[in-house]
């Protein structure tokens, strides 16, 4: 599924980005997420807050 029209982004492609550890605002420098009509930024923030949840937690992220 697009995310981004303008640029072209997919769901798949920001899971992606996500899981190699971005945040939205990097997803968002590297991708041009949002940075256009401005349309897909909230959608895109939902969708990584959505994914970051169901990653697995880092257990050297909890040591620290």
């Amino acid at each position: 599924m697009y995310v981004c029209l303008c640029k072209g982004i997919t769901q798949q492609q920001i899971q992606q980005a996500v899981e190699n550890g971005d945040s939205y605002a990097q997803i968002r420098q590297k991708m041009g997420v949002g940075t256009d009509c401005g349309c897909c930024g909230q959608s895109a923030k939902q969708m990584i807050r959505e994914h970051s949840n169901k990653m697995p937690v880092c257990e050297f992220a909890e040591a620290s």
